[in-house]
Formats: structure tokens, C-alpha cells, sequence
């Protein structure tokens, strides 16, 4: 608060402004003696008709579009302006007044500040700005971000920065707080939400600070002023109602008049009052906010619901608090268990450089912590169905999500259900779901997968395969491939943008925030034992014949179904229970580093980047583990004891030492 001069005995409403200066021209015809006796004692019909009919609308809005041209605070710049105007044309020869003059007082007022600007915010237990009102008003029509216009503030109240938890107390009178306090609740310290309404502005922080409430918060909220209409299409400038950003700003102070020359005028000699303590200023820092910044805070408080009456238009039941829900937007889990990082790949079409550079560079930081990658690369190839390529684990996490969420498409089936309609396969342990697609090399999952052995998967939406035989989009890569084309032919209305988006946030918020990590590794069994099979029904002959045995990948095999049932069960255990976090931490490193377990760099020295003895590229037919796969082939037409057939021997095992090595990372950790 701050010590100005402020000019009064001036009109300022258009229309007596101009009645003022019509009266002055007409009561007292130019040249009589207004103390000469009137002619008529009676009411001069002709004048007043005259009069009536010179208040022209065109020139009171003109005269109003003066004056509200720019903001005019009291003291400022643009007021003295506008004094100035009303005084000239008062003082006109032709129109004016008799007289016209002013009166200035000394008196005390109220701003906030520009160096230090008010702020409401949630603020988490570690210091983090989870949420933050807005500072000002939102600019609809290009007049409300004017240089000249004052931030939302409560004049006269305290400067201070109260924290406490949030409690809702309806209009702020005496008797709400006196609910409150009926129903439990410690007020002390708390920050007390309110609607304008009720009770003049200052008395909700005076009865705010009778029961020790740290700071106030008052809003208006749209079933008091809106009629109930609250969203932005129903309100300003589409309506006369108050939009959503919109704060009542005003005086917080108890009396009128200059609060530090009660019943004086407040000339430079007058007496005054010492401001630290004048009455009748709010006790307690004080705030208005716009019901946009009310409905965030009020629809996440926690607490016993408000009585009937105390409820609002803000579209959520109004609690009580104090505090906001444990499970809502500022739940001390607002963060995720797990940190997120967002990468945009540069150079991918020139061989995945900025994926694969990236890797490289922290290659023993995302090796170390890296839970999964997500991979969106082309994530629309055409409307008809979701298609995720990723390794095994990954499929329970994104089955479940594809369940959630809609088809883009009339059918009203979910993605899942939509999927499992072009992509199935036969499940010796599921039945009939969809099929995810292997990871080669196409895009950056690729250094990920292959180099550091983090678990993957790439999710696109793609095309009805029975109605074309195109092996991609057909403009892809050329002139042709524009947003228009998308737009026309690949994905009107973008649903299926849209839903590849909810698919991909969806697995990543529960990669991101389970407690256990969502990777079933016991899905992995069936892709083994399906390698397995192959291996023995297409190779097996032609390995006895060279006398390599199989028998030990069948061992290997058997440990690894084993332990992964075990580690299953013992999950789901701790689940029931309430498992300590070394409990946690130790089975999710079990789980996020089983991928590793299958990187061998010396596997494919002829192969850069590729180690990941189950996905590296396979040239054989034959769909079993790639090395052993491959070494076969190249070994098919050569001599008994060659240097081909002890490369098969050689990648045999490779895998069976790599199938051991995950069932050990799968057991106990002290189980070796």
C-alpha cells in the first residue's frame, strides 16, 4: 500500500456526463442573470423536451469508448487523462458547465506488486510447483493483456506466503467455518477456498483469521453469477457471462473512506492513523482466482462432501478437505515410479544415426536403468488395426491397455478386440489372442534392442492386408507422402492417430508407475519353446548326424519356463502382501534385466551392433533361434568336423549358455 493524490468531484459515467453538459447549456439561457426571478415557476415542457431529445446513444457510446479506452486505476497516468477531458469539456464555452474545478486528498491505497507479483500454487512435500493459477486474466479479446491492466488482486489485504492445506468454506462467513470445525476439521494453518458471495469481501479473511486459517482464496463461482454456465463457448465473448479466467478484483477493506483519516478529509494537515495499526484491513493475506483455477483446486480436495447448499457449478462434487485426494492430480505419486524420457531421432533415414548415437553415448546408463523402450515411428500406415511388434514381455502390458481403449471406428469394439480380428495367433496358454510381430532392424527400437538388450516394442495402426498387397503406404518416401494425404486418405479425422497416442500413453504410464513392473517374462516360454520345436523338427536330424545333441537347449529351456513360473508366483505373492521396497526393487531388476541376459557381443562378430543371440537377423528358413539357424545353413553342404559345422556347435552353445543365464537372473538372488 502506498500514499497517492487522488482527484475527485468528478463525474464519470457517460450518460450523467452527458446529461451534465446538455443541462448546462439549456437550464440558464447564455447571458441571463441567474438571479433574475423566472418568468414561469413552473417546469419549461418545451426544454425538457429538448433536452430528451439531444441524449443521443451514438455519442454516450463514443463518450464511453473514450473512456474506457485504457485502463484508468485510480492515480495513474490515464485517470489524471481522464480528469483532464471531463474538465475541458466541462469548462467548454459552448456546452460546458458554469464552473468546474477539482479537489485532491492525500489517501491511502492499495496496489500489488510489480517486483514481487501475487501467486497461488500447489506445492508437492519436496518444494515442487505441481500447479499454478494463472497471474492474469486470459486475453479473449486483445484488451485484457494490456500493459496498463492490474493483475488479479484483494486491495488493502496483507502481503505474506501462507502454505497449508486447502479446505473449502463456502461463502467464508462465521457459521461456514463453524461447519467446518462441527465436522472435524483443523482449520489452524489452513488455506480456506471461498465464493464471493454471501458476505462483504473482507469479512471471509476476518472470519478466516478467527479460527487461525492462514490465508484465503476467494473466486466466484458461475452458479452465483453464470446462471450455472461455466464452460468458455457459453461465456464471454460469447455471452454476458463471466469466462472462466475471470477474477473479481476490489476492496478487502472493512470501512470507506481513507482508512488513515477516519471522519477527516485526508488534507496534507490532517491527523492520521499509524497504517501497522489502522482497522478494518484483512488480517491475512488474501487472493482472488478465476473459477477455471477454483475448479482445479475444489474438484481434486478430498474430504467429506460440502452440504447441498455449499455446492457450485464447477461439474464435481465439492468436498471439504483439507487436502487433496490421495489418487488425484496432486497426489503425492503425481511424479511416476519411474522417470520418462521423450527422444525425437534425428538422421533415423539414414540408418538410425541419432537413435543409435545416443546409445552409444550412454550406453552404460540405459543399460543399467533402462526399463522398456517405446518406439512410435510411422504410427499411422492406414485405419484398419492396431500392429505392435515388440518382445515378449512386452505383450501382457500392451494387451491390457489396447483392452481400455475404443476402436476409432463404428464396430465400438476395443482396440484389443479389433486387433485380434486381422493379427491372431493360437496361444497354447492364452487360446485365440493377437499376434505381436518380432523386432528386426527397421527403426530406432534397433540399437535398443539388439545393442543393449532393452526390452521393446513399436506400435503402429496399419491396414487390412486381405484388401491390399501393399507392403507400406504407397507415397511413402516420395513428393507425395504430405499431411494432406494422411489427412484424405490414410486417417480421416485422425481417430487412429489418436488412438496409437492412447495406446502408447497408456503402456507407458503403467511401465512408468506399477509398483512390479509389468513384464510377464513367462511369455517369453512360449517363444523358446516354439524355437525349440522348430529346431528339433526341422534340424534335429541333420545335427545327429553330425553328432551335436540338442539335449542341452532342451535342459536350458526347462530351467527358464521353470524359473520364470516361480518368479510369476512369487510376484503375485508379494502383491497379496505388503512387500518392503527392497522386495520391489529386487524383482523388478530381476524383471528389467532378463533381456540383457540375451546379449552376447562375441555371438555375431561379423554383425555390428547385433548381440541379442534370439532377434538377431536370420537368413535360414528355419524360424528358431537366428544363430544356430544360420550357422546350419552355411554348414548344410560342408564335410563332417569342418570349421561350419563347430560354428553350429559353437552357437548352440551360445544360446544354451545364454537360456541358463536367464533362469539364474529369473531365480532368487541368492540362489545360484
Amino acid at each position: 500500500m502506498k500514499w497517492v493524490k487522488v482527484l475527485g468531484g468528478v463525474v464519470g459515467v457517460a450518460a450523467l456526463l452527458g446529461l451534465g453538459i446538455i443541462l448546462g447549456h439549456f437550464a440558464i439561457p447564455k447571458g441571463a442573470d441567474p438571479l433574475a426571478p423566472s418568468v414561469s415557476q413552473d417546469l419549461d415542457l418545451e426544454i425538457l423536451e429538448t433536452v430528451m431529445g439531444q441524449l443521443d446513444a451514438s455519442r454516450i457510446r463514443e463518450t464511453l469508448r473514450e473512456l474506457s479506452r485504457e485502463p484508468h486505476l485510480a492515480s495513474s497516468p490515464r485517470d489524471e487523462a481522464l480528469v483532464q477531458l471531463l474538465l475541458q469539456r466541462w469548462r467548454d464555452p459552448e456546452s460546458g458547465l458554469d464552473s468546474a474545478g477539482t479537489s485532491t486528498y492525500e489517501v491511502l491505497l492499495s496496489f500489488p506488486s510489480q517486483e514481487q507479483p501475487n501467486r497461488v500454487a500447489v506445492v508437492a512435500p519436496t518444494g515442487d510447483i505441481l500447479f499454478s493459477c494463472r497471474q492474469s486474466e486470459e486475453n479473449l479479446t486483445e484488451e485484457q493483456a494490456g500493459p496498463d491492466v492490474v493483475s488479479p488482486y484483494a486491495a488493502y489485504a496483507p502481503s505474506g506466503t501462507p502454505q497449508g492445506l486447502l479446505v473449502y468454506a463456502n461463502w467464508g462467513m462465521e457459521e461456514d467455518f463453524e461447519e467446518l470445525q462441527t465436522q472435524g476439521i483443523e482449520l489452524k494453518g489452513t488455506i480456506a477456498l471461498t465464493r464471493y458471495g454471501g458476505i462483504g469481501r473482507g469479512a471471509k479473511a476476518v472470519n478466516a483469521a478467527k479460527y487461525q486459517v492462514a490465508g484465503v482464496l476467494v473466486y466466484t463461482d458461475p452458479a452465483d453469477i453464470n446462471d450455472g454456465h461455466s464452460l468458455p463457448n457459453e461465456t464471454f465473448p460469447y455471452s454476458w457471462y463471466l469466462p472462466p479466467s475471470g477474477v473479481e478484483r476490489g476492496s478487502y477493506y472493512e470501512y470507506f473512506g481513507d482508512p488513515l483519516t477516519p471522519y477527516l478529509p485526508a488534507n496534507p494537515s490532517s491527523f492520521r492513523l499509524d497504517p501497522a495499526t489502522a482497522s478494518g484491513f484483512p488480517p491475512i493475506p488474501t487472493q482472488p482466482i478465476g473459477f477455471e483455477d477454483a475448479k482445479v483446486l475444489l474438484c481434486n480436495l478430498q474430504g467429506t462432501s460440502a452440504p447441498a447448499a455449499w455446492q457450485g457449478a464447477l461439474g464435481c462434487d465439492y468436498k471439504l478437505g483439507p487436502g487433496f485426494q490421495p489418487d488425484g492430480a496432486f497426489a503425492s505419486t503425481w511424479r511416476p515410479r519411474r522417470s520418462v524420457v521423450f527422444a525425437s531421432w534425428g538422421a533415423e533415414e539414414f540408418g538410425l544415426i541419432g537413435s543409435t548415437e545416443f546409445t552409444e553415448e550412454f550406453f552404460s546408463k540405459l543399460q543399467e536403468r533402462t526399463v522398456a523402450y517405446i518406439n512410435v515411428d510411422i504410427s499411422v500406415f492406414a485405419n484398419a488395426t492396431l500392429r505392435v511388434q515388440g518382445t515378449p514381455p512386452v505383450q501382457s502390458v500392451v494387451f491390457s491397455a489396447a483392452k481400455q481403449i475404443p476402436a476409432p471406428d463404428p464396430s465400438r469394439l476395443s482396440i484389443y478386440d479389433n486387433w485380434i480380428r486381422y493379427f491372431n495367433r493360437s496361444s497354447p496358454v492364452y487360446g485365440l489372442v493377437p499376434r505381436l510381430g518380432s523386432l528386426g532392424a527397421g527403426s530406432d527400437y534397433a540399437p535398443f534392442i539388439h545393442f543393449l538388450g532393452i526390452s521393446s516394442m513399436d506400435i503402429a495402426y496399419t491396414y487390412d492386408q486381405s484388401k491390399t498387397s501393399a507392403r507400406i503406404y504407397p507415397t511413402y518416401h516420395t513428393a507425395f507422402d504430405t499431411f494432406s494425404y494422411v489427412d484424405k486418405f490414410v486417417d480421416p479425422g485422425f481417430g487412429s492417430h489418436r488412438a496409437v497416442a492412447q495406446t502408447a500413453g497408456n503402456v507407458l504410464l503403467r511401465l512408468s508407475d506399477s509398483l512390479f513392473l509389468p513384464l510377464n517374462v513367462s511369455d517369453y516360454s512360449e517363444t523358446l519353446r516354439s524355437f525349440l520345436q522348430a529346431a528339433q523338427q526341422d534340424l534335429g536330424a541333420l545335427l545327429e548326424q553330425h553328432s551335436i545333441s540338442l539335449g542341452p537347449l532342451v535342459t536350458a529351456v526347462e530351467k527358464f519356463e521353470e524359473a520364470s513360473i516361480a518368479l510369476g508366483q512369487n510376484i503375485s505373492a508379494l502383491q497379496k502382501a505388503n512387500p518392503n521396497p527392497l522386495q520391489v526393487r529386487m524383482l523388478n531388476d530381476q524383471l528389467m534385466l532378463l533381456e540383457r541376459t540375451f546379449l552376447n557381443p562375441r555371438a555375431f562378430p561379423e554383425e555390428r551392433y547385433y548381440s541379442h543371440v534370439l532377434w538377431a537377423p536370420r537368413t535360414s528358413s528355419v524360424a528358431t533361434f537366428p544363430g544356430l539357424a544360420n550357422a546350419c545353413s552355411r554348414a548344410m553342404n560342408t564335410s563332417l568336423g569342418s570349421a561350419a559345422w563347430a560354428e553350429v556347435q559353437r552357437q548352440l552353445s551360445i544360446v544354451v549358455a545364454a537360456l541358463e543365464g536367464a533362469a539364474a537372473t529369473l531365480r532368487p538372488v541368492d540362489d545360484l
